[in-house]
């Protein structure tokens, strides 16, 4: 299914396109973003509170300290752990659940490190036209670093990778972005395209001042693994895509594609 179509790209640009930087789960591998809420959920789960999946995207794409505190700052797992711990959470709680999330993480990320369905040959194509590939993640390095191998080893390969541990702060902060421009010598941000699934990816393009396209089919908006999308029929599909498509433009997103597969025909299109 595509989202994509000529007259919904830019028509002119002051600047080519030099770099594009995209996010990893959700985005270039681990179709649907399952393994953060996967590590979520058991981290929760281990403390005494329980958390739905949705609740668990909610804060999708921020670092993940800050995701901690914001699903601590939602009733249902503010109540349920003063209920379990007999007192309201602190920041002390928030170290110990990013403490119990993080091997959790690095199991999972590297369990579902595969490349999502387009990403090899969007990469190759980009790399052809002499575009830089750079990315950036809410995950750690002790969390990426794995994927990342994993990535490369399936012939993905950014020349840059940023965490968010690495920088002053997270999504929806700037900085990450400007890091990968610094490091691949990449400017003005008008030449540079950020992509990625969430809305915290969206608005630190924003903040960033480079063009942003927001991904849905499978990204973390959808939430489904490539099987669970495909036993759906193509009403719900175009639904939860739908869905998926409002929440990223509400964003800001410049443009929204259902998934890195179309992009090279995006970029195409946007700059012709």
């Amino acid at each position: 299914m595509s989202t994509f179509s000529a007259t919904s790209a830019k028509s002119t640009a002051s600047e080519p396109i030099r770099l594009v930087i995209f996010d990893w789960a959700g985005t270039t591998v681990d179709h649907g973003s399952l393994a953060p809420v996967h590590a979520f959920g058991a981290a929760f789960r281990a403390h005494g509170v329980e958390l739905t999946q949705q609740e668990i995207r909610g804060p999708m794409g921020l670092h993940k300290k800050d995701h901690i505190r914001n699903l601590f700052g939602h009733e249902t797992a503010a109540s349920q752990w003063k209920q379990q711990h007999g007192r309201d959470w602190c920041e002390d709680d928030v170290e110990t659940l990013y403490q119990a999330f993080t091997p959790l993480q690095v199991d999972q990320a590297r369990d579902l490190s595969d490349l999502i369905s387009g990403v090899g040959e969007c990469f190759e194509t980009l790399k052809s036209r002499g575009i830089a590939v750079g990315s950036s993640t809410g995950y750690p390095r002790i969390v990426a670093d794995p994927t990342i191998a994993a990535a490369a080893g399936q012939g993905y390969h950014p020349q840059a990778t940023v965490c968010a541990d690495e920088v002053p702060a997270g999504r929806p902060a700037p900085w990450m972005i400007f890091r990968n421009m610094e490091q691949l010598g990449v400017f003005p941000p008008a030449a540079v395209l950020k992509v990625g699934d969430t809305v915290p990816d969206i608005q630190a393009g924003i903040n960033a001042g480079v063009q942003t396209i927001g991904i849905t089919q499978t990204g973390s908006e959808v939430g489904l693994s490539e099987a669970d999308w495909e036993q759906l029929d193509t009403d719900a599909q175009q639904a939860a895509v739908a869905r998926a498509e409002q929440v990223l433009r509400d964003a800001g997103a410049d443009d929204v594609l259902a998934s890195v597969a179309e992009l090279p025909d995006w970029i195409e299109a946007h700059t012709a």
